[in-house]
């Protein structure tokens, strides 16, 4: 018995050494993460099966109570019993692939084990299956766990074998023969077994927590390099202050030196080499051109790679990592080592991490700043839209109330600082409440109509609960200027202006309704679509705020222009409530 142990130990060994090497596949994973569609559960129950059949020829043959040990195994008398490690391999691909993968492997191996013949052939076929679907099922209750434990498998490994002896029991022919058998290889069997599985969970939980410690590690790495370098990149790009980039790089990673460069030259050189390695040299690796042209990271596995003239010189390898700004490579991040046995794929995939992240943060702050920008450039170019006669003629019209009306005068002053106030402060917020935009229009409203008396006479139809919808700013005021302005322009008799703004479901609809001269006919499907000369009125404004609306609300919410049959024209659009405002 412990001769029979010591041979089943010795041959299941190569067994799992074979298994062991198919982990290292990278579609095993899937097997780990639980996230198995139907055609990985048909390839790895092929895989796992023609494994199984590969165990079975690493088995022993039993003659009555002698042990035949054969190399290679093809054929099974009618008087000798096979015990292969077919079902070892099945177990395997039940606790780890499930049920179904364990089936599967279970029937192919079955399937050849009856083609061998033999003694036991009935038996040997149904309990790979059967070995496949106890451990599938067995191992689902710890599903919770990514591999399970050495222990519970040891325990699980148990139950096939046993059910292995009761079957050779039941299917071979004599009696006696059969119980000696059982007597000779049941307890080595069901030893080997349960040991085998419990070995393989051990190596697998072993291979995953030092790889997956080694990635938790150098992930960590880079998170602290991310968070380090946001300071330096902040408020400047990486090229001006390469000396702390590399600095920062050169104290957190564990390399002989780090490099910094822009497309020519080298900006800043930190660690061993510096004596020659200086800051302004001329690029001059191949590789690090390649790096450039390509975008992808190049390694520099010898020193003539390298291409360094002082014969001296420690550096033997490198990895040379292109840093991206919008898209765009500005330079490299050269990280230099002394041996090349120090470039592991770890090392690889950290630099892509880190260049990526390094240019991620770049291409973030300069997004940020030209966002900054582009708000500063909306807000001149929207207080550049206050008429400057709009003012001369406010201010010569406080000047007449001056001497006749001096409460109205103070009151058009009041209302005039608040229109202006509202124009310095457009464009701080993407969004504003309406009562707040209202507030800008009926200080506009009552300059104007004080100028103009009994020619102009402007209405306001806005339904109650309204007061906090969210609107981009300026966005009401030039509606009705633009009105004023070019809709009753030349207009003979009153002038009348109407501010619509009405909620139906979870939208709010916004009009503004003149009885002027309406829109040209030919410019009509290009307003707001298009800016135009404002020698030729109408359409700069409109353009404007049409591009607002669409850029900060979406394109449900752009502008709709319309001429009225008889007269006048109107300008609508309308809100979502509760909408996010979109990203700039």
């Amino acid at each position: 018995m412990i001769d029979l142990t010591i041979v089943l130990f010795e041959r299941i060994g190569l067994l799992l050494l074979a298994v062991f090497m198919l982990t290292q596949v990278p579609g095993f994973r899937t097997l780990l993460d639980r996230d198995i569609a139907l055609d990985t559960v048909i390839y790895l129950a092929i895989v796992f099966g023609f494994i199984g059949i590969l165990g079975t020829h690493t088995g022993v043959l039993i003659r009555m109570d002698t042990l035949i040990v054969e190399s290679r195994i093809t054929d099974v008398t009618s008087n000798e019993v096979l015990i292969g490690f077919s079902m070892v391999v099945v177990m395997i691909a039940g606790l780890l692939g499930g049920p179904y993968v364990g089936i599967g492997a279970g029937v192919i191996t079955g399937i050849y084990l009856s083609f061998l013949g033999g003694e036991a052939w009935i038996a040997n076929s149904l309990i790979n299956p059967l070995a496949g679907l106890i451990t599938g099922w067995t191992g689902q209750f710890f599903s919770e766990e990514r591999v399970i434990a050495p222990g519970k498998a040891l325990f699980i490994g148990m139950f096939p074998p046993v059910l292995h002896m009761g079957m050779l029991l039941i299917f071979i022919s004599d009696q006696e023969t059969g119980i000696e058998l059982v007597n000779t290889i049941g307890i080595p069997l069901v030893v080997t077994n349960a040991i085998a599985l419990a070995i393989f969970t051990m190596m697998i939980r072993a291979a995953l927590n030092e790889t997956e410690r080694e990635a938790a590690i150098e992930t960590n790495r880079a998170l602290s390099i991310a968070e380090k370098a946001i300071p330096i990149l902040q408020d400047t790009s990486l090229i001006t202050q390469a000396d702390k980039m590399a600095a920062l790089l050169y104290e957190e990673l564990d390399v002989a030196a780090i490099a910094v460069t822009n497309k020519e030259k080298v900006l800043s050189h930190v660690g061993l080499g510096d004596d020659h390695h200086r800051q302004g040299e001329p690029l001059k690796m191949r590789l690090s051109q390649k790096a450039l042209d390509t975008g992808d990271i190049q390694v520099a596995y010898d020193r003539e790679d390298i291409q360094c003239r002082f014969e001296p010189c420690p550096l033997k390898t490198a990895i040379m990592i292109p840093i991206y700004r919008s898209g765009e490579i500005i330079g490299l991040i050269n990280l230099y080592f002394r041996h090349s046995q120090q470039i592991r794929a770890v090392e690889i995939e950290l630099a892509k991490g880190l260049g990526t992240i390094i240019s991620n943060q770049i291409s973030g702050f300069e997004a940020e700043r030209m966002k900054e920008l582009l708000k500063e450039a909306e807000i001149r170019n929207l207080q550049a839209q206050i008429n400057p006669h709009f003012l001369f003629n406010t201010f010569n019209l406080l000047h007449s109330l001056m001497r006749v009306n001096q409460e109205k005068a103070r009151h058009i002053l009041i209302q005039l600082s608040h229109y202006m106030r509202s124009n310095l402060s457009i464009a701080s917020k993407s969004l504003i409440p309406l009562n707040t935009e209202l507030e800008h229009v009926n200080a506009y409203v009552e300059i104007v109509t004080a100028r103009f008396m009994d020619q102009l006479k402007v209405n306001k139809r806005i339904d109650q609960g309204l007061d906090e919808v969210m609107i981009p700013p300026a966005t009401l005021q030039p509606l009705i200027e633009n009105c004023i302005q070019h809709g009753l322009k030349d207009k003979q008799m009153r002038g009348k202006i109407e501010l619509i703004i009405t909620r139906e479901e979870d939208w709010v609809f916004i009009e503004v309704t003149d009885n002027g001269n309406g829109f040209a006919e030919n410019r009509l499907k290009l307003l707001g679509q298009e800016p135009v000369d404002p020698k030729n009125g109408n359409g700069t404004a409109l353009y404007n705020i049409n591009e607002r609306l669409k850029g900060i609300l979406g394109e449900e919410s752009q502008l709709h222009f319309q001429n009225h049959p008889i007269r006048g024209s109107s300008v609508s659009f309308k809100i979502l409530l509760n909408k996010k405002v979109k990203d700039k």
